[in-house]
C-alpha cells in the first residue's frame, strides 16, 4: 500500500499524467479550431437543440452553435489569456523581485510596497468594476491587463524573499568580487535556483487567470460575443440547459475546465516536487 501511494505521489507520475491530459485539453483548443468548417460564434449556422449524430458530435445549442466546434474555440481563447497573462506576470514578477531582493535599499522598499498593495486589493471586485465601466461586456484584452497588473505581485514577493537570502552566499560574493555585473549575476547565479519554482508558478497563474475570466463570464459581466469556457457556461445557463435536459452543452466546457485544472495542478505539484528534491540534493 505504501508502494502504491509513493507512485501517486511521486513527481515523474504526475508529470506525465498532467501533461497527457494538457496534450488532449491543448489539441483540442490549439489544434482542433484551425478545421471548423464554420465560424462557430455565428448563431443559427447548424439546426438548434439537435442531438449528438455524425454531423454533429456533441450536438448543438439554443442558438444553432455546434457545441464540439464552439468548445474548441472557447477552450483555445481560455488557453490563449491564461498563457499571456500567466507569461507577463511571471516575467515581471520575477525580474522585479530579483531586482528588490538583490538590490536593497530605496528600490526594494518601493517595490515591496508596491507589491504589497496590490496584493492587498482583491482582484475580482476590481474586474468587476471595470466590467461595469465597460457596460457589462469586458473584453479579453482588457482582463488581460487588468490580471497582469494583478498577478505579478505574487510571485514578485517569493522571488524577492529568495534573493535576500541568496545575495549573501559565498558564490555570490565570489561572483562580485570577480567583477560580475549585477544582471549576470541575477541570471547566471540567483535565477537557475528559481527556475523550476517559476515555472510552477507559471502554471499556477494559468489556472487562477482561467478561473477569474470564467468567474466572470459566468455572471455575464465578460463579452459575451468571445468565446470562452466562462461564456459558453454562460449561454447554457442563459438558455436553461439544465432544466432543458441538453446536458452536454453545458457539461462539455466543465468537463473540459476540469481536465485543464486537474493536468495544471498535477504539472504543477511535479515540477515543485522535483524543484525542491534538486534544492535538498544540492
Amino acid at each position: 500500500m505504501a508502494d502504491i501511494r509513493h507512485f501517486f505521489q511521486d513527481s515523474p507520475f504526475r508529470l506525465h499524467v498532467g501533461l497527457l491530459l494538457l496534450l488532449i485539453v491543448g489539441c483540442i483548443g490549439l489544434l482542433l479550431p484551425w478545421f471548423a468548417p464554420v465560424d462557430p460564434l455565428e448563431w443559427y449556422t447548424a439546426p438548434r437543440n439537435q442531438a449528438a449524430s455524425a454531423a454533429h458530435v456533441l450536438g448543438t445549442t439554443s442558438l444553432g452553435q455546434d457545441i464540439f466546434w464552439l468548445l474548441t474555440w472557447a477552450v483555445r481563447n481560455s488557453l490563449i489569456l491564461g498563457l499571456v497573462v500567466a507569461f507577463f506576470s511571471t516575467l515581471i514578477g520575477v525580474f522585479l523581485g530579483l531586482t528588490a531582493g538583490y538590490v536593497g535599499g530605496a528600490a526594494d522598499r518601493f517595490l515591496s510596497f508596491l507589491m504589497d498593495a496590490l496584493i492587498c486589493i482583491p482582484t475580482l471586485p476590481i474586474l468587476i468594476l471595470l466590467a461595469a465601466l465597460f457596460g457589462g461586456q469586458l473584453g479579453l484584452t482588457a482582463a488581460g491587463v487588468a490580471l497582469v497588473l494583478f498577478n505579478w505581485p505574487f510571485p514578485g514577493r517569493q522571488v524577492r524573499a529568495v534573493a535576500l537570502s541568496m545575495r549573501e552566499r559565498e558564490f555570490v560574493n565570489v561572483a562580485w568580487f570577480s567583477g560580475e555585473s549585477r544582471t549576470r549575476i541575477l541570471t547566471r547565479h540567483i535565477f537557475p535556483y528559481l527556475a523550476g519554482w517559476s515555472a510552477a508558478n507559471f502554471i499556477n497563474t494559468v489556472l487562477v487567470v482561467i478561473a477569474t475570466e470564467s468567474a466572470l463570464a459566468v455572471i455575464g459581466l465578460s463579452s459575451a460575443r468571445q468565446a470562452t469556457i466562462g461564456t459558453m457556461i454562460y449561454w447554457a445557463l442563459e438558455y436553461q440547459a439544465l432544466l432543458a435536459k441538453r446536458y452536454v452543452w453545458i457539461g462539455a466546457p466543465v468537463l473540459a475546465i476540469v481536465l485543464l485544472f486537474v493536468g495544471l495542478f498535477l504539472v504543477s505539484s511535479g515540477l515543485a516536487m522535483r524543484s525542491s528534491d534538486r534544492r535538498m540534493s544540492v
